[in-house]
């Protein structure tokens, strides 16, 4: 069985609609999306009406609305929701970039942090930070250096197609030198500089505006319906193996290139969002596929899983440390870096290390 699988307990069910047409589904995959998605709207809520000038649910729901009082209006609309709209979109596109890699590498180690992808954006944002860019080049240089590195991942990797062991290998080598590249460009920038390019590589979301929200909206827009329709029965045939895919008709090469490609841009764009934000991407499809209990890649429940898990990092780094915030990257790192020790325990326990 495929280390990052469980045992299949949860059985398809289908539905015929008015039109004819069958909808097959998991119970408990759409049980545990609808109770993230539930999860997501009641932090991101809690999170709308909590601050300086704290709100109830209720105000919140009609500032949202429209029908609240000015100043309300105001707070919920203008100055915190970009930031929550932010938090949701970002852990999205990093649990959708997650969940793909994971499938393609057939490892559950498989995620933009440990494959060099998040290094690449990191090194991109650093050249535009040393360089004198304003905070949109520096988006721009996360979403190229995350591309290049992709990009690299794939011509090294590459020996008559791109088996999911090497695109590990190459990745956590890619990864070490990124890492050492990024230190040395931190070396060479002004204090001041290094001191925003610091905060910006430990993930925050801290003064985020409708312009880091929107562009991560529209990419979504696209890549979600893509992934889902277009290369998700192909991804699921391509977990049984090179060969039984073949056998099958998938392109195998064409498939794992559009898929790395999909991964890639989710997560350049949400390190140019909300800057690097750590393990998301590898805890969010792992916790979705555990709840379900259901094998393959489990894309929607991980996708929502993404957003709720972000939005209330975010919330427990503004709220539970007192008077002082914590950038969202701190809480993840901590939260990720556990999840990552127990899951290499587990792995070695089951002999699969």
């Amino acid at each position: 069985m495929n280390p990052t699988q469980t045992p299949r307990r949860d059985p398809i069910r289908a539905v015929r609609t008015p039109g004819g047409l069958s909808v097959r589904y998991r119970p408990q995959a759409l049980i545990t999306g609808t109770a993230c998605a539930l999860a997501a709207l009641a932090v991101s809520v809690a999170a709308l009406g909590s601050g300086d000038f704290p709100l109830g649910p209720a105000e919140v729901v009609r500032a949202l609305a429209g029908a609240g009082d000015p100043a309300a209006d105001f707070i919920v609309n203008e100055l915190r929701l970009p930031r929550v709209v932010t938090a949701l979109l970002t852990g999205a596109a990093l649990a959708l970039s997650g969940a793909i890699l994971q499938a393609l590498v057939r490892n559950p180690l498989g995620s933009p942090d440990i494959l060099g992808l998040t290094q690449g954006a990191a090194s991109g944002a650093l050249l535009v930070v040393a360089a004198g860019g304003g905070s949109l080049a520096l988006a721009g240089g996360a979403v190229v250096g995350g591309a290049g590195a992709g990009l690299l991942i794939w011509v090294l990797a590459w020996r008559q197609g791109v088996p999911g062991h090497r695109l590990v290998l190459v990745g956590i080598g890619l990864a070490a030198v990124l890492t050492g590249v990024n230190g040395y460009l931190l070396t060479r920038v002004k204090l001041m500089e290094a001191a925003r390019a610091l905060l910006w590589l430990t993930g925050s979301l801290d003064g985020r505006g409708w312009e880091d929200a929107l562009p991560l909206l529209a990419l979504l827009t696209v890549l979600v319906p893509v992934v889902l329709l277009l290369c998700g029965p192909g991804l699921r045939l391509l977990e049984m193996g090179d060969d039984a895919a073949c056998a099958l008709g998938v392109p195998i090469v064409r498939l794992r290139l559009a898929l790395l490609a999909a991964a890639v841009l989710l997560a350049s764009a949400a390190a140019a969002a909300a800057g690097p934000v750590s393990f998301v991407a590898l805890t969010a499809p792992q916790l979705a596929r555990r709840l379900t209990r259901a094998p393959g890649h489990n894309l929607v429940p991980s996708v929502v899983m993404g957003a709720a898990l972000l939005v209330t990092a975010d919330l427990a780094a503004q709220q539970a440390f007192g008077g002082r915030q914590l950038p969202v990257g701190v809480v993840t790192g901590v939260l990720g870096g556990g999840y990552l020790v127990w899951l290499l325990a587990t792995q070695h326990r089951a002999g699969r290390l």
